[in-house]
């Protein structure tokens, strides 16, 4: 089996997903913008192949590197990135190529936030009332039905990208003002905290996996107050919340791959869905899916990959917490003052890039407890500030 992988050196976690592979005797082919000589050993101990382009947004030179690499090693049965940046890139690929999965014609469906919400609608699940809006005066039509505060995303957009809480028609103006050329979308503000079911679904779109992790403070508030964020997984998930994210997963179609779905969870205790994503949650998440439950998440898909269906038997052991801080931040306790006071709590820690940073924080500490109090407390330590 030949599989590309594009952008395998980032996320830096991602190695792991190659590893499996090769594990699995599958020709992993990579393709990204770093040398060969940048990658570390054990992505590149991993690859059978490897094609340096100067821009992995140029897709003819992408192109190029596919037909060298189906020219040398034959039918290319696989390509992915797991990641949401390269989505559209690798559907177009797989058109262009005759290679099985998500195609150019399916994309839109799993990236644009209006057609999420017909599937929602669909599917019998509370969302977000709102719509598109492509000039000044659909806008502020809309924000008088809606009521401020509204939120506004763009259409086609990743994590908190250009997204803006607006309390007043003064913020609209000033938003339409200095508004990318690009399609919006505006919401409803909900007041609520995010949960999420995550997991990953198998050739015939059942759950081979599944988890949900409850967020102490939103992505999109986090990098718009520049603060840290912190969430934690679940050892047993709430029944709406798995009854909302099965109904998801046979909506969207979901399989052989992660996905990763939010929702707000409102004071009365209801749900009303956010979001989906057909990729495995960002940061250091896929590591929590492993801790939390004593499995190798990159091996049960690469072995999916290479051998079709799958059967994983798991238990929750844990609550396995994220925790994030940001350098810009004077915390109470030092980093040496946290793994001393924490000591068998923390499993990683890790700096982040700066890519990352702004959504995760400069560094981030992993930890797992059996009860959710401690992670909890541990989370209050690490983000304790002076």
């Amino acid at each position: 089996m030949n599989f590309v992988f594009l952008s395998p050196s980032f996320p830096a976690n991602y190695y792991l997903f190659c590893a499996a592979l090769k594990k699995e005797g599958v020709n992993v082919l990579g393709i990204g913008e770093p040398s060969f000589g940048e990658l570390r050993t054990e992505l590149r101990e991993s690859l059978a192949w490897y094609c340096q382009v100067g821009d992995l947004r140029d897709r003819a030179q992408v192109g190029g590197a596919m037909r060298f690499l189906s020219g040398r090693f034959g039918t290319i049965d696989r390509i992915d990135s797991l990641n949401e940046y390269w989505l559209e890139t690798e559907a177009q690929l797989r058109t262009e190529f005759g290679i099985s999965g998500i195609q150019a014609a399916d994309v839109a469906g799993v990236r644009r936030k209006s057609l999420m919400k017909k599937v929602f609608a669909l599917a019998g699940i509370p969302h977000a009332r709102g719509r598109l809006v492509s000039d000044a005066g659909q806008a502020h039509e809309l924000a008088g039905e809606l009521n401020f505060p509204i939120v506004v995303k763009p259409d086609d957009g990743m994590g908190a990208e250009f997204t803006y809480r607006l309390n007043s028609p003064p913020d609209l103006d000033r938003f339409l003002d200095g508004k990318p050329n690009r399609d919006f979308i505006m919401e409803e503000f909900i007041d609520g905290g995010i949960v999420t079911f995550d997991g990953l679904a198998g050739p015939d779109g059942g759950i081979v996996f599944c988890t949900s992790h409850v967020y102490g403070q939103g992505v999109m508030e986090a990098v718009l107050a520049d603060m840290h964020i912190s969430y934690y997984s679940l050892r047993e998930i709430p029944p709406d919340i798995m009854a909302a994210g099965q109904k998801l997963v046979k909506g969207f179609n979901v399989r052989e791959r992660f996905f990763h779905f939010e929702f707000f969870r409102r004071p009365d205790g209801t749900l009303c869905a956010l979001e989906v994503n057909i990729r495995p949650p960002g940061g250091m998440t896929m590591d929590m899916f492993n801790y939390a439950c004593d499995i190798d998440m990159y091996a049960v898909w690469a072995g999916m990959m290479a051998r079709g269906a799958v059967r994983l038997e798991y238990s929750r052991k844990y609550y396995c917490g994220y925790a994030g801080r940001k350098n810009r931040l004077s915390y109470a306790y030092s980093h040496d003052e946290v793994l001393n006071r924490l000591g068998g709590l923390i499993i990683h820690h890790e700096g982040l890039p700066p890519i990352l940073a702004r959504a995760m924080g400069d560094i981030g500490y992993l930890m797992r407890a059996g009860a959710r109090g401690e992670v909890e407390n541990a989370v209050n330590f690490i983000q304790e500030l002076k």
